[in-house]
């Protein structure tokens, strides 16, 4: 069985956890901050969990995470 190639971009962006749920960082959190609310920069500094609609695809990307 030949090895799978892991996507380099995705593997940077998404991360596994322990109970093999991915999670990732939100964008648009890095300029232009002061027009932004400090409660939506601070809901932008959290990770977040991938939803159900998208796992299998980034677990394609991901083989070997």
């Amino acid at each position: 069985m030949p090895k799978i190639k892991t996507s380099r971009a995705a593997a940077k962006r998404f991360k596994m956890t322990g109970s093999g749920k991915i999670k990732f960082n939100k964008s648009n959190s890095s300029h232009i901050l002061t027009k932004k609310t400090t409660k939506r920069k601070r809901s932008l500094r959290l990770a977040q969990v991938l939803d159900a609609t998208n796992v299998k695809a980034v677990k394609r990307m991901l083989p070997y995470g």
